[in-house]
């Protein structure tokens, strides 16, 4: 505990020194006067003070001052004021000399009620500030005082001036007095604060079990699911050391070292917990412990059934850009176009034929960005019927509509609160709801069907489409407005077709993938093919090949003339017919119609028929002399 009396001066502060042996050890002794005591007292409150004795204006002016500590002023009692009137008569050598008392309101209380009882001539002169005290003594000599009595700034400019002054001192009674007054503030004050900080640190805590103890070790509190999880009821463990009722809890090891133990797992008898352990401070002074304890299969029940609803609904992005397979220059650059943007919290808008891969970006963009640990909620815009579409995206209040959950369903912004949502095929958002989807964007806040208030939401929207939103726009088919709104970030996924280099890559990644089913390899010339082929259905066609091929394939390495077949080529029978070999008339319509998709170049026909250069010539020459 910290008591300190802030004396007016040295002579004020060795009286204290004597009369207060009794709080010896309890109370510090500083010197500081009016102004000069507003600097010491902050130095005081830094330093713990719990509660300043002073007196006279140092205590009025400390208040103002607005020093948070408590202020416990040293009163100047009857006695005390009757003692120094005496020895202002005596020292005026009168027997009704007449006192001027020049002092703050707070040293003259019942001063006037002294004065016919010691037949004196008194007259007073407030103080307001310390500036007033030499105007104020020059009135009291105006006024024929023939001594002067105050503080101790009021008797040095007495004295000053050569008249004489008396020092209004506060006696034994007085100290005693404000001393045990300021022992029972900082008492209180002590409690006061150890009690708040003990409850703050179980608010702080309060998600499981809750037990405290004090400075000795004792239970103080144990919460019903303390009850629970121990098996030992509250009556019989407050009170108790904790040692006895919590073995296995290190609350008597926090409590002696003031080192917290977090996350440590132990056997509390009824259920194993994850416990943690944290002491209880006042100032530098460690003062009890709390320990908060959760059940670990509860633990264990909570989070799987959160990933189960995470899982459930598919709201985890999968990919990211490593999944991205390719080597060519324009797959490169689509994809450190797409790492910029994954670090912008803009609207990105995907463009790219169907099966290119846009969601695969939409994901690793998601990935990528400051939102990986959120939601990732992708929604097929055209695979919904525009009612449902609108309840899916915004949610809906039970009893909305016919058929509703009458609890209601949080909408899809609302489930990737914290995330990004990706919209495919954006374009297929009917009108009447594109308003509200601007509004989404623009004020990040939905409502849901049926409710009249807003929900705030923080998602980044990521779009997709396979088709020209600008021409929409012209065609009165898509809004202006949300158009530009979604045109901010703008990424193009080539097509398979403008990046060749790629399909080899791709296809010995989707063949491994497939060989667990067969092991398959390509021919020169099935994969001359291939790499040929222009892929209207992108990525996701050739991944639907690669399947196909594995269980389709009647050999391997797989021929150009299968690879062809199974992609139905022109030419995709070429050498074969349901019967056997393929006729002359077949092998020729085979050959012209391969040459005329070639525009006669039959280097391209024979890329186009999966077959060498060479071997075409040979057919062809084969078919001339057969017809």
């Amino acid at each position: 505990m910290t008591v300190v009396f802030l004396a007016p001066d040295a002579e004020m502060a060795a009286v204290a020194r004597e009369v207060l042996q009794e709080f010896a050890g309890r109370v510090r002794i500083v010197e500081g006067l009016l102004s000069q005591a507003i600097p010491v007292a902050r130095r005081l409150e830094e330093e713990g003070a719990e509660v300043i004795v002073t007196r006279g204006g140092t205590a009025l002016l400390l208040k103002a001052a607005g020093v948070r500590t408590p202020i416990v002023e040293l009163p100047i009692t009857g006695q005390d004021m009757a003692r120094a009137l005496a020895q202002a008569r005596q020292l005026a050598g009168k027997s009704r000399p007449k006192i001027g008392v020049v002092a703050f309101p707070n040293m003259m209380l019942d001063l006037e009620a002294f004065a016919p009882l010691l037949d004196l001539d008194i007259c007073c002169f407030t103080l307001q500030s310390e500036e007033d005290t030499g105007e104020a003594v020059d009135r009291a000599i105006a006024a024929g005082a023939d001594v002067v009595l105050g503080g101790v700034i009021t008797t040095r400019h007495a004295r000053a001036k050569g008249i004489p002054a008396v020092l209004l001192r506060s006696g034994q009674a007085a100290f005693l007095q404000a001393f045990r007054e300021a022992e029972r503030v900082a008492y209180a004050r002590r409690l006061e604060k150890e009690r708040a900080e003990q409850f703050k640190a179980i608010l702080d805590y309060a998600h499981e079990g809750i037990a405290a103890v004090d400075r000795e070790g004792r239970l103080t509190v144990f919460n019903r699911a303390a009850e629970r999880l121990s098996g030992v009821k509250a009556l019989e463990a407050l009170g108790q050391e904790a040692t006895a009722i919590l073995p296995c809890a290190p609350l008597a090891a926090v409590l002696a070292s003031g080192k917290q133990q977090v996350n440590e797992l132990l056997d509390l008898g009824q259920a194993k917990v994850l416990m943690n352990c944290v002491p209880i401070r006042v100032g530098n002074e460690v003062t009890g412990a709390l320990a908060t304890f959760q059940d670990v299969t509860r633990i264990q029940q909570m989070e799987a059934k959160i990933r189960r609803e995470i899982y459930s609904k598919g709201h985890v992005a999968k990919f990211s850009f490593r999944d991205i397979k390719g080597e060519s220059p324009a797959l490169k650059q689509a994809i450190r176009t797409a790492l910029d943007f994954a670090r912008s919290e803009s609207v990105v808008l995907i463009i790219g034929e169907t099966g290119v891969g846009k969601e695969l970006f939409a994901q690793s963009i998601h990935q990528a960005s400051r939102r990986r640990r959120g939601p990732f909620v992708a929604v097929n815009c055209a695979a919904l019927p525009d009612n449902l579409l609108e309840s899916e995206l915004f949610g809906y209040v039970g009893g909305a509509f016919t058929g509703a959950d009458p609890k209601g369903k949080p909408g899809l912004f609302e489930l990737a609160h914290g995330g990004t949502i990706f919209l495919d095929e954006i374009s297929e958002i009917p009108l009447r709801l594109q308003g509200r989807l601007l509004r989404v964007l623009q004020e990040h806040e939905v409502m849901r069907l049926g409710y009249d208030r807003v929900i705030p939401v923080d998602v980044r929207v990521i779009c997709a489409t396979n088709k020209d939103l600008r021409r929409l726009v012209d065609d009165g088919l898509f809004r202006a407005d949300l158009y530009w709104r979604l045109n901010v970030l703008r990424l193009n996924i080539p097509p398979l077709r403008q990046r060749r280099e790629d399909i080899p890559v791709l296809l010995a990644h989707f063949l491994a993938k497939e060989a667990n089913k067969r092991p398959l390899t390509l021919t020169p010339e099935a994969l001359n093919l291939l790499t040929s082929y222009a892929w209207p259905g992108n990525v996701r066609e050739l991944e639907n090949f690669c399947q196909r091929l594995s269980v389709l394939a009647p050999e391997a390495p797989v021929s150009a003339e299968v690879a062809a077949r199974l992609l139905d080529l022109p030419g995709s029978n070429l050498g074969t017919s349901s019967k056997g070999a393929q006729t002359p008339a077949e092998l020729q319509a085979a050959l012209v119609e391969a040459l005329a998709k070639a525009g006669g170049n039959k280097t391209q026909a024979a890329k186009l028929l999966g077959i060498h250069r060479t071997t075409l010539w040979r057919r062809l020459k084969k078919a001339r002399l057969r017809s």
